[in-house]
């Protein structure tokens, strides 16, 4: 424990971090990239489990299943680069990212895979609502295909990941965990911002639903 610092007489003691300032911010960074990176992947967990209930029956639930989507949008690309922050913070060879050291080498292997299947979903399911009615049999295809291959991917990265997440998620929203590394309040700020993001996406984007309905479509799954 350090020296105790100057204070006001009858106020509690203070003891100075011993760690240097530059070091200790450096390794506030490793650990507040997981918080955020778990953080995220709680709050994508509940709104993949939400749509999830929509495909079961897409038809009736098609306009909630396109909102949840598009509110999907903003949360997943804020864990793609929280994600990729790590990825190449480890390999340019950052000391406090090395000595945390990379995942496990199949989610390792997992991760490029997982990213690919996101975009070519979120991709497929926006062309097949956005894009001309002549792509319509042909992204609706490559949306099904993408998913079901999604899904099998997935599946493998949450239960690789699920022990890290229910360890991370809750550390900047608790108050005696949420002091111990800087930053927290500008991770739930970014946390928050991509989910009002995404519930601006969901309202601009639903009032589609009823024309596309309307113009004909091929029978979805």
């Amino acid at each position: 424990m350090g020296p105790m610092s100057t204070r006001p007489q009858g106020s509690p003691p203070v003891y100075d971090d011993p760690t240097p300032r530059r070091t200790r911010r450096r390794r506030d960074g490793v650990e507040g990239n997981a918080r955020l990176t778990g953080s995220t992947a709680a709050v994508l967990l509940v709104l993949l489990a939400a749509e999830g209930v929509t495909i079961l029956r897409v038809r009736a639930l098609l306009t909630p299943h396109v909102f949840i989507g598009m509110l999907l949008v903003p949360p997943v690309l804020l864990k793609m680069g929280s994600t990729t922050w790590r990825f190449a913070r480890y390999y340019v060879g950052s000391p406090e990212y090395r000595r945390k050291g990379p995942p496990p080498m199949l989610l390792r292997l997992l991760g490029p895979i997982v990213v690919v299947l996101t975009v070519a979903v979120f991709a497929t399911g926006i062309a097949l609502l956005l894009g001309p009615q002549g792509w319509r049999s042909q992204m609706l295809l490559l949306h099904k295909a993408s998913f079901v291959l999604w899904l099998a991917a997935m599946a493998l990265h949450v239960l690789g990941h699920l022990l890290d997440t229910a360890r991370l998620a809750p550390r900047d929203w608790i108050k005696h965990t949420r002091r111990q590394v800087r930053g927290a309040r500008l991770r739930q700020w970014a946390i928050a911002t991509s989910v009002g993001l995404g519930l601006v996406l969901g309202v601009l984007v639903v009032p589609r639903v009823g024309p596309w309905l309307a113009s004909g479509h091929p029978g979805h799954a």
